[in-house]
Order: C-alpha cells, then structure tokens, then sequence
C-alpha cells in the first residue's frame, strides 16, 4: 500500500503535534495501575508483587502507597518528533494531488 498526499500530510501533522506537546510537557506522572502494569511487563518481579502481598508491603512501600512512576522524556525527543513532523508535510506538500 502506498501512501498518498493526504496520509503523508495527517501522519505529519500528527508527529508534529506530539513533538510540541513533549517540548511543553515537562514529565508525564503515570497511575498507579499504569505503573504496576508496566512493571509486569517489564519483569521487575519485586515491584510487580509488592502490591500483591500484604507482607512485603515494608519491602516495598511505594508500590502499596499508590506508587506513580514519573516519565521524563529527554529534550532531544521533542526537536526529533518536531523535524521529522515538519519533513513529512513538507513531502506532502511536493506530492501531487491525488486525482
């Protein structure tokens, strides 16, 4: 499937506006559901269990207090979502229109 005029435009537009919003949005606090979800995922079995078991509760605190886990992406991801963004709607733009 190739892509036309149109989608090369929206896809741009969309990378585009999630590299401004990661230049304005300093950190992203996850919840505590979000948090023991990606804990799991990701193998970290102390972190995953705590929440599970009344007796590691003093193991692991944070976990069974609600625990956020706080995202910082790194500034450099903002400026490269923004580029490319900006290069995909600017191809759009040399396309020619689909007939």
């Amino acid at each position: 499937m190739d892509f036309n005029r149109n989608q090369f435009f929206f896809l741009g537009m969309f990378i585009l506006l999630i590299g401004i919003q990661v230049r304005v949005v300093e950190a992203y606090v996850l919840t505590p559901d979000a948090t023991r979800m990606l804990a799991e995922r990701s193998g970290n079995v102390q972190l995953a269990s705590a929440s599970n078991s009344p007796a590691q509760a003093f193991a692991a605190a944070p976990v069974n207090l609600g625990y956020r886990k706080t995202v910082r992406p790194p500034e450099w991801l903002g400026w490269c979502l923004l580029s490319i963004g900006a290069v995909l709607i600017l191809h759009s733009l040399a396309m020619p229109r689909p007939s």
